[in-house]
């Protein structure tokens, strides 16, 4: 059928212009929502000064940055780029700004107007993981009251394009195997994510996850293949049993358990931002899988996935743009808690990187240089201890570290009192070796850790001497 709409020669060639420059907009758009991003966390006393530091997020090409806080230090800088921003409002503050406007308006005018005209804030995160915290439960009942009131305080100021969230871990999950199951926690799900999720919809906003494949994989490393975990296209596949959609990564596996589970309480459109996922390059004995090989091929094969075009979505969301911030830009060596804490970044301190990974996702795999073997990608199995660390110590923060072990557990410094097996030689560090070890070796299976501040650290050579004997077992 011939069409009645005609234009003349004219017109018909600006309507051809107007078309060509809305598809650039189109192409450049989806060009800037499909870089990735990256968090940039300050738990170091080594790290480069914050100028710096954005000139090498500038250098690996990166999109998008991450804070913990809204720190001016680091702001200014990044009023100089083009780098799409998300500040934190920290924890701790969650409970007074829950309660208080007064205490909302003052944060945002403190912390983020200043930075507004300048700065590309794009987000803007209550709290980070305050549901996986169980030692304060009214907090989680403060968090939705909280990011209400940052809402409206943005809202006064006529601030229309930043989106209020937090960030929550994948534990605010019960199930997420297979995704078509999944659920959230019975003991959050109707009192904080539903009012939760309906202020996300309300605002537009996201559901911003902290995914790790690796937390996932290292769990039961016997049920789910390494490969699959480092999003490798080997032909490894899972089809969900309810939902028969088929999967060829860990990754939208656990995507799509979100989906579900937002779904399952009346929420199945809103959006996933990914806000920490990544790979450890270095861990301690125990913790299998931390290495440089495995950190490089899954960030390599991560910003390859989402930089493709059109956009992969998942199989349950095809198609959809998924923003994405690695963690995290450096190893930062003030974390607590086991080696992987300390070594998830793409850069050193000194600004060197780790390892090559091209995040624009553009170079192939067969154009980089060779990488270190792996050599933990089994469960080690012999022995292990946690003793003092070598070269000069601290007496006055090792002495306290080792009161706080000895203080510990059922016995933990019997063996070294005077007259006992290990209490020659009487010297603070072979004290304090003793003690460590004693407490890591009765609490390793509940989350003990072997870090005291970065005073101990793991050896698998025995440090037994004559009678006396230092505990251990077989991982």
């Amino acid at each position: 059928m011939e069409s009645s709409f005609t234009t003349s020669p004219n017109k018909a060639s600006h309507l051809v212009l107007l078309l060509l420059c809305l598809s650039f907009i189109s192409i450049c758009n989806a060009e800037i929502s499909s870089k990735l991003g990256v968090n940039y966390g300050q738990l170091g006393n080594n790290l480069p000064s914050p100028s710096h530091s954005i000139k090498l997020i500038e250098s690996l090409k990166l999109g998008r940055v991450k804070l913990y806080d809204a720190n001016p230090e680091i702001l200014e800088p990044l009023s100089k780029t083009h780098l799409q921003v998300s500040i934190m409002v920290p924890n701790e503050l969650i409970p007074n700004i829950s309660s208080s406007q007064s205490a909302s308006d003052t944060w945002v005018c403190s912390n983020l107007l200043p930075f507004y005209n300048k700065t590309r804030i794009r987000n803007l995160l209550v709290g980070n993981e305050i549901l996986s915290d169980y030692s304060n439960k009214q907090l989680w009942y403060d968090l939705v009251p909280a990011m209400r009131r940052i809402k409206q305080s943005l809202t006064t100021h006529n601030i229309k394009n930043v989106k209020v969230g937090t960030t929550l871990a994948m534990d605010a999950l019960q199930t997420t195997d297979p995704p078509s199951n999944a659920t959230f926690r019975p003991d959050i799900s109707d009192s904080v994510m539903k009012p939760l999720l309906k202020f996300v919809s309300e605002t537009r906003s996201y559901y911003f996850v902290n995914v790790y494949t690796y937390f996932a994989w290292a769990a039961n490393p016997n049920k789910t293949k390494l490969d699959y975990a480092l999003l490798r296209r080997t032909g490894l596949t899972y089809t969900d049993p309810g939902s028969g959609l088929t999967y060829n990564n860990l990754l939208d596996q656990l995507l799509d358990s979100i989906y579900s589970a937002m779904g399952s309480i009346g929420y199945s459109d809103i959006r996933i931002t990914i806000a920490e996922t990544g790979w450890p390059s270095k861990g301690d004995f125990d913790q299998i899988g931390a290495n440089i090989y495995n950190a490089a091929i899954y960030n390599r094969n991560l910003a390859r996935k989402m930089a493709t075009k059109p956009p992969l979505g998942t199989p349950a969301r095809p198609g959809r743009v998924i923003p994405t911030f690695i963690f995290a830009l450096y190893n930062e060596n003030e974390k607590g808690g086991p080696g992987t804490e300390r070594n998830w970044g793409l850069l050193y301190p000194n600004g060197s990187r780790v390892y090559e990974a091209d995040l624009t996702g553009k170079k192939s795999d067969s154009s980089y240089g060779p990488l270190p073997n792996p050599t933990n990608n089994v469960p080690y199995r012999g022995r292990i201890w946690c003793v003092a660390g070598a070269g000069k110590v601290n007496a006055t923060a090792l002495g306290l570290a080792l009161s706080y072990a000895c203080g510990e557990g059922n016995g933990t410094c019997e063996s070294i009192q005077r007259g006992r097996e290990c209490y020659l030689p009487n010297d603070l560090v072979s004290h304090a070796s003793y003690a460590f070890n004693s407490y890591w070796q009765q609490f390793r299976r509940v989350g003990g850790t072997c870090f005291f501040n970065g005073l101990a650290v793991q050896t698998t050579k025995d440090p037994s001497y004559g009678s006396c004997k230092f505990p251990s077992q077989y991982n």
